[in-house]
C-alpha cells in the first residue's frame, strides 16, 4: 500500500467521520428537545451535546469541534434561529475542541478525565450564551433565564455519555 493512498484513505475516514457526528449532533437537536416556556428567548433543550461529547472523547478535539459547530450551527440556521447560529458556531464549537483536547491531553482516569471536559464544556457554554443574549438583548439581567437550561443540557449529556464512552471507543477504534 503507497503512502499517499494511505494518507488518502485516513482523510476520507476522517471526512466520512466528522460528517456523520455533524449530522448526529443536528437530528440530536433537532428532533430530540424541550422549548422552554421561560426566560427571554424561551430557550431549547435538546440531546444535541450527546453525539458532540462522542465526538470529541472517541475521535478528538476537532472532530468535537467541527460537530458542534456545524450541526448545532445548522440547527440554528434551518429552525428560525437564524440570529444565534453565528454564536452557536463558535461556543459549540469552543466546547467540542475543549472537550476533545481535555479527554486527550489530561492524564488520569479516564471517567474522572471526561467529567472534567464536560464542566469545561458547561462553564464555555453557560457564559458564551450569556455573554451572546447580552448582546443581543441589550440586558445584563435576562440571560440568566438561560443558564438553568444549558446547565440541563449539558449535565444530561455528560451524565449519558461518560460512563459509555469507554465502551463505545473499545468498539469503534
Amino acid at each position: 500500500m503507497s503512502t499517499a493512498f494511505s494518507i488518502e484513505t485516513n482523510r476520507t475516514r476522517t471526512l466520512v467521520i466528522s460528517a456523520l457526528f455533524v449530522a448526529l449532533t443536528l437530528v440530536a437537536t433537532m428532533f430530540i428537545n424541550i422549548k422552554l416556556p421561560i426566560a427571554g428567548n424561551g430557550g431549547l433543550i435538546h440531546l444535541g451535546n450527546v453525539p458532540l461529547f462522542v465526538a470529541a472523547f472517541v475521535f478528538g478535539r476537532r472532530t468535537g469541534a467541527i460537530a458542534g459547530a456545524f450541526g448545532m450551527g445548522l440547527f440554528d440556521l434551518i429552525s428560525g434561529w437564524t440570529v444565534w447560529a453565528p454564536f452557536t458556531f463558535i461556543i459549540v464549537g469552543a466546547m467540542g475542541y475543549a472537550a476533545g483536547l481535555i479527554s486527550e491531553k489530561v492524564p488520569g482516569k479516564k471517567a474522572i478525565v471526561y467529567s472534567i471536559a464536560v464542566i469545561a464544556a458547561l462553564l464555555i457554554k453557560i457564559v458564551g450564551y450569556y455573554f451572546a443574549e447580552v448582546v443581543l438583548y441589550g440586558n445584563w439581567i435576562i440571560p440568566f433565564g438561560s443558564i438553568p437550561g444549558n446547565f440541563l443540557q449539558v449535565v444530561f449529556a455528560g451524565l449519558v455519555v461518560v460512563p459509555l464512552v469507554a465502551r463505545i471507543k473499545k468498539r469503534i477504534l
